[in-house]
């Protein structure tokens, strides 16, 4: 090559002209090389805060008092209730109030009332307050509307047992032929259907209002009785 450069010094220059090119050519091929190569960590480094915000909402959501999202809310299931029931109830009334009962099964709308006060109008009433007064033990005026109740405590039976328990029901209504405000009185009628249901019940001698309110609270609120096995 020496020897050739010698005799042809034109072609020397030629050929580091050309190798001078490629040399720059290789360069800037190099140099536009290394932003392709770099793009999938350009990209990468433009994930980083939308990973890092789904992390910070992730741990938000784990996070006490943070608010959850309306899809991380699970429904509560409603505890169990018997398909039947005895509703323990007081309404207002000429001057202390009316206790009775609603019994019926769950999935209906119509309903049985039964409770015990005195029959007629107001001397029927107020002759109770002294002596016995003939009874009447089904549905009075106001028992059916709720705008006049004044509390009420429900509890659930299963089939068999609301199938005795309804019967004590009727029986007690064929059995409480009179009425009187200190003894046979609305509360010692619906305190009766409590015990049978094994419930504790509270003295006879309070406002209705107040005896259903302590009924619930004796038993500890309790929705759901169960019977003792009969007797054979």
């Amino acid at each position: 090559m020496a020897g050739v450069n010698r005799k042809y010094p034109g072609l020397e220059l030629l050929a580091r002209a050309a190798m001078l090119a490629a040399f720059v050519g290789l360069g800037a091929g190099i140099s536009s090389a290394q932003p392709l190569a770099a793009r999938p960590d350009h990209q990468q480094r433009d994930a980083l805060p939308n990973s890092a915000t789904k992390h910070a909402e992730s741990m938000a959501a784990v996070t006490p008092g943070a608010p959850l999202a309306t899809s991380d809310v699970k429904p509560v299931r409603a505890a169990a209730k018997g398909p039947y029931y005895v509703d323990f109830r007081a309404r207002t009334a000429a001057t202390y109030g009316h206790a009775f009962i609603w019994y019926g099964k769950t999935n209906e709308k119509q309903v049985e009332v039964a409770g015990l006060a005195p029959a007629g109008d107001e001397l029927p009433y107020i002759l109770g307050h002294l002596i016995f007064v003939p009874s009447e033990t089904g549905a009075t005026y106001g028992d059916l509307d709720e705008q006049y109740l004044t509390a009420s405590y429900r509890v659930y039976l299963n089939e068999a047992d609301a199938e005795r328990v309804f019967a004590y029901i009727k029986h007690l209504q064929e059995t409480s032929p009179v009425w009187n405000a200190a003894t046979t009185n609305c509360t010692a009628f619906i305190g009766r259907i409590a015990t049978f249901m094994g419930l504790n019940a509270p003295f006879h001698l309070l406002k209705p209002e107040e005896y259903v309110n302590r009924l619930r609270e004796l038993n500890g609120g309790r929705k759901t009785v169960q019977l003792e096995p009969e007797r054979g």
